[in-house]
């Protein structure tokens, strides 16, 4: 059954009209009157729903019975990823969505390719939320990860959080085995480095903020590859 995100309130016996980025996939799929969808707004669970009319540019749907069901992850774990070149960002934010991601934060790394701001970084932030939108609705996931505004590490060090335990993905000597730091249930945060990694001075501040340095192997992953690393070992 085809699956649609729709951020608004969903009640049981509701009419409404499905919101543009939805109404167009339906149209794409050619559904007609009587199709039966699934509907979710990210609030918990998802919806049954029955397209009742097909317009030009819009699509009107009655909302059916709730299904209180849940495909979250059993941790809530938050990357602070950097920036890496365009598709390869793109691809992380699909990949971490499927595997249970809670939150994406992108780091504006020393070493980052891809520099953001004003207009292009709020325009690139719509793209990957829309990239974690379709990913939800492919994968069964009835909330979508936030993806946050991109941020440098020292701004994101100065805000408050209490988003539990904190690791770095590091290169470096003296680092631990994530099976060691990362046991338990409470959230964690995984700080990983764009291509080239952190800059030292990068990783030092981190490590003077609480963040345990992690290795995942002998083996060097690529930036976009380390943190699904972290994600599948933990959360599937």
């Amino acid at each position: 059954m085809p699956r649609f995100f729709c951020p608004a309130p969903l009640v049981t016996g509701q009419a409404l009209s499905l919101p543009p980025g939805a109404a167009r996939h339906v149209q794409v799929l050619r559904l007609q009157p009587g199709a039966v969808i699934t509907l979710f707004n990210g609030e918990g669970g998802e919806f049954e729903a029955t397209v009742t009319r097909m317009g030009r540019s819009d699509v009107d749907v009655k909302v059916g019975a709730h299904h209180a069901i849940e495909r979250e992850a059993p941790r809530a774990i938050h990357l602070l990823a950097g920036i890496t070149a365009n598709e390869r960002m793109d691809w992380l934010v699909e990949k971490a969505t499927e595997l249970g991601v809670a939150s994406i934060t992108p780091l504006l790394a020393e070493r980052s390719v891809l520099k953001l701001r004003g207009e292009r970084a709020d325009k690139k932030l719509a793209h990957w939320q829309g990239v974690a939108v379709a990913a939800a609705e492919q994968c069964g996931r009835n909330r979508v990860p936030a993806i946050r505004p991109a941020v440098s590490l020292s701004d994101w060090l100065a805000r408050p959080t209490s988003e539990g335990q904190r690791c770095v993905l590091s290169l470096a000597q003296g680092t631990r085995s994530l099976a060691s730091v990362a046991a338990g249930s409470e959230p964690l945060v995984v700080l990983s480095g764009p291509e080239g990694g952190l800059s030292p001075a990068e990783e030092a501040l981190a490590l003077s903020f609480g963040f345990v340095p992690v290795t995942l192997g002998s083996r060097v992953l690529r930036a976009e590859t380390a943190p699904l690393a972290v994600l599948a070992a933990l959360t599937v």
